[in-house]
């Protein structure tokens, strides 16, 4: 009962004390109990409620539930022993009374015991407390964490999706342009094919028209010539006839007096050197026969002369083989400044080389443009230039360069490629591309002895290759030959870089059919266009001079000129400048070589005439014949292109 009260007393104490803490400290924002230090950063504790009965405590969640605490309101003060806060002091002398009343009691320990133990126990629920508010925070911290990791998931999902939707937008962009490329490609190959069966028609068709002129202006130059030389044949046999039967009424007896006389000698001269013959024949017969050792040694002499003859023509044979195969001019050149072998023609050369020297001041200023060459005046001003940049080129052992001349034919593309080696200082060759497909397998190895042949030139030669597409043209053609596969790869490979030795010049008059290769080798490229009215003007002009002119006249060297008959010289009777300047203006679309054949022609008719003059008549008749033809031609060649 005692300890129950002393239980009663030291409970209301504290109530008092808690209360006279909460009024004391009103105005501050904590309130704390006297008897208790909570920890640092804990909430303060609740005001312990009183016992229900004696000696039991409230439940856990009764005193660790605390209802949140409102600002205490002021109150006015009406009694006059508490302060202005509202501090009463009769608590404190309650509670000092209930302390020595603890203090004179027997259970005063125990009372201090019970309350360090209720102490304690507010302790340890204040640490759990503090501990789950830690474990609540710390789950706190770990749903934030775990919601950032789940907004970076989410987000870098979707970087993901938008980077494989943008990769399949581009693989879809990329499939879509090849898809059009390759339609475009496809297109263009169609076309191309188109172009080259269109192209191989049409060459075929000129080849056509081509052969079938030839062979009509053969046929008809063959009747010509056939006129010419029979009615030739028959005035000479007229006039050698009457002749012959002059003579022979003139000198019959003399001449058969002569040839009996003449018989005779001879008849007795031959029987003379017969019959001595035979007898030395016979003497020396009879002595071999008869000796046996001089028959022997008769044998073994003709017989060794015999094989000596044959070893030495076999040998000889075989040396002079290997020396023309080593150093002879290959079998693919046609033409060539150089000899057949590096030895021949060396006074030839430097005569020429002396007579051009000497002739460069005449031939820069007789109007005749690149020597005999007559081209417009661009061209040639280009060919020049071409010419002198060559040969500086050679005198600083730079690389040469290439070039392509086309244009219709006999427009002056072998005679300008080999006046330009000349002006160059450069050696000549040339050879046509025709010469190759018939050499079959053996084209690859020609091709390569050529250009080896080639760069033994110590000036540097210049290589005209004529009709340069019959072996270079498109490798794809449906008729090239594997031979002529070959041959073209193997003129790849020697042109495939720059040369210090070797100038290549092609010529050909379709540039379109050379492969792409070929024209990638090409630097220049020169169009050799028909001449135009003062060109060909320039041209009836040289060519006059040339057979008309200059024919019948000697050549220096008396040795030839011995045996060699005297020529008759053609007198030029009123054939001025303006006879000339209208025929050029006649023939529109003539090419020079068709220029040079109507002045071989214009020859043919004044030799046969019945004097040697060239007037103006005839020549505006042969002028006009040819024109006519000319035209007829053309004409047969446009019909048969619109035909095929």
């Amino acid at each position: 009962m005692a300890k129950a009260r002393a239980i009663g007393l030291v409970s209301a104490l504290a109530a008092s004390a808690s209360a006279t803490a909460s009024v004391a400290y009103a105005d501050g924002p904590f309130s704390f109990n006297p008897f208790s230090t909570p920890p640092a950063g804990a909430p303060p504790p609740p005001a312990p409620a009183a016992p229900t009965s004696a000696g039991k405590q409230p439940p856990p969640s009764e005193v660790g539930s605390t209802a949140p605490s409102e600002p205490p309101v002021r109150v006015r003060n009406d009694q006059p022993r508490t302060s202005s806060a509202g501090f009463d002091p009769e608590a404190l002398e309650r509670g000092a009374k209930a302390l020595k009343e603890i203090n004179s009691s027997a259970n005063a320990k125990k009372a201090f015991e019970l309350m360090k133990k209720q102490e304690e126990t507010r302790q340890t629920e204040w640490s759990s407390k503090t501990a789950e508010f830690k474990a609540i925070q710390a789950q706190a911290e770990t749903e934030r964490q775990r919601v950032v990791y789940d907004e970076q998931k989410k987000l870098a999902q979707f970087q993901a999706q938008t980077k494989s939707q943008m990769a399949r937008y581009e693989d879809e962009l990329a499939r879509k342009r090849m898809q059009a490329e390759n339609e475009y490609h496809r297109a263009r190959n169609q076309e191309l094919v188109k172009l080259q069966e269109e192209s191989s028609i049409r060459q075929e068709q000129a080849r056509r028209a081509t052969e079938e002129q030839i062979q009509a202006q053969r046929r008809q130059t063959e009747r010509e010539k056939a006129e010419i030389e029979r009615e030739t044949i028959r005035v000479r046999a007229m006039a050698e006839a009457e002749g012959r039967a002059h003579e022979a009424k003139l000198a019959e007896e003399v001449n058969r007096r002569i040839l009996v006389d003449r018989a005779n000698a001879e008849r007795e001269k031959w029987v003379a050197a017969i019959n001595a013959t035979f007898d030395h024949i016979g003497g020396g017969l009879r002595a071999i026969l008869t000796d046996q050792n001089k028959l022997v040694v008769a044998v073994g002499g003709v017989t060794a002369l015999a094989a000596g003859i044959y070893t030495t023509r076999e040998g000889a044979r075989v040396i002079w083989s290997y020396v023309d195969r080593i150093l002879g001019q290959p079998s693919l050149i046609r033409e060539s400044s150089r000899g057949k072998y590096p030895w021949s023609g060396v006074i030839t050369r430097n005569m020429s080389s002396l007579a051009r020297k000497s002739d460069k001041g005449s031939s820069s200023n007789n109007g005749k443009g690149f020597g005999d060459v007559i081209l417009n005046s661009s061209l040639d001003k280009r060919i020049g230039q071409l010419a002198s940049a060559t040969a500086n080129t050679k005198s600083h052992q730079a690389p040469f360069r290439n070039m392509l001349f086309y244009g219709p034919p006999g427009t002056g593309k072998t005679m300008a490629a080999r006046e330009l080696a000349q002006k160059s200082g450069l050696d000549y060759a040339l050879m046509t591309g025709g010469d190759v497909a018939p050499l079959g397998p053996q084209a690859v190895t020609k091709i390569h002895q050529l250009f080896d042949w080639a760069k033994k030139s110590k000036r540097g030669l210049l290589l005209f290759i004529d009709e340069a597409d019959a072996f270079l043209c498109e490798r794809n053609k449906t008729y090239m030959s594997e031979a002529q596969r070959s041959a073209l790869n193997a003129m790849l490979f020697q042109t495939g870089d720059q040369s210090k030795d070797i100038v290549l010049v092609l010529a050909t008059n379709r540039p379109g059919d050379l492969d792409s290769a070929v024209a990638d080798r090409i630097d220049e490229v020169l169009e050799f266009p028909l001449p135009g009215e003062e060109e060909r003007f320039k041209l009836l002009k040289l060519y006059l001079d040339k057979y008309i002119a200059q024919a019948g006249s000697r050549k220096s060297g008396w040795f030839k000129n011995l045996f060699k008959k005297e020529q008759q010289k053609i007198e030029i009777k009123g054939l001025t400048d303006d006879v000339i300047r209208e025929a050029a203006a006649k023939m529109e679309g003539f090419s020079g070589r068709e220029i040079a054949k109507l002045m071989a022609g214009v020859q043919a008719a004044v030799y046969g005439s019945e004097q040697c003059v060239l007037d103006p008549a005839l020549f505006r008749e042969v002028v006009d014949y040819k024109v006519a033809e000319h035209q007829q031609r053309k004409k047969l060649a446009g019909e048969e292109m619109n035909g095929a």
